[in-house]
């Protein structure tokens, strides 16, 4: 009996995994987290963006999703997935051993985060525990030269001067934020922001004052 079943049981959507899915989640479970105080060269992160059929992450159905894997700062075009929900279990189930315990990058975590935990709570019955990141608060941080608030996707690509091969596809886009975050990593670590733990720290406060101002 392994974790899964032992948590789940009745009519949750664990319980109707089939068994070599949950031994999968198991495989994945037991995978050791780095340590958040590691420095960016030591680690790898992972890039993840959604493609729905809108921006309401509670109505909306989510398409397909993508991540890049940036491994010790380095890019590389085959650290790459990119699946359909149409069998939305087993895509799920890929996407975490697709990350593993890495520190997952997005931009707009209240649209992409959202769904995502939506999808995992809905197909696998939990919401799997993550390091997350969110470049929506974070750039503005680290380019208030450009931006001193946060803006869209869109601008901090014209203002980066970042393409990307094909926009609004879940890889598409999280190809060209992928981009966007070693820009980052790489401001970060000259201004002595070395490690994942401070990167979050810094775009945690920043999204707190800018909701106490709007309060």
């Amino acid at each position: 009996m392994n974790w899964l079943t032992k948590i789940f049981s009745g009519d949750h959507p664990a319980a109707s995994l089939p068994e070599a899915l949950r031994g999968r989640l198991e495989r994945w479970r037991v995978l050791e987290a780095p340590a958040l105080d590691a420095n960016h060269g030591e680690l790898r992160y992972v890039i993840v963006n959604t493609e729905a059929t809108g921006l309401d992450p509670a109505n909306d159905r989510l398409l397909a999703v993508a991540a890049i894997g940036i491994d010790r700062g380095v890019l590389a075009h085959r650290d790459a997935f990119e699946m359909s929900l149409d069998t939305p279990a087993q895509t799920l189930v890929a996407l975490l051993e697709f990350i593993g315990k890495s520190p997952v990058v997005v931009f707009n975590a209240d649209l992409n985060r959202q769904a995502l935990m939506a999808a995992f709570e809905t197909h696998l019955g939990f919401e799997p525990d993550l390091e997350w990141l969110d470049l929506y608060w974070l750039l503005p941080c680290l380019f208030n030269d450009k931006h001193d608030r946060p803006v869209r996707l869109k601008d901090w690509m014209k203002t980066m001067a970042v393409e990307t091969f094909q926009r609004h596809r879940a890889l598409g886009d999280a190809f060209a934020i992928a981009k966007l975050f070693l820009a980052a990593q790489s401001r970060a670590t000259i201004r002595g922001l070395r490690t994942p733990r401070s990167l979050m720290e810094l775009a945690t406060t920043r999204k707190r004052q800018q909701r106490a101002i709007r309060s």
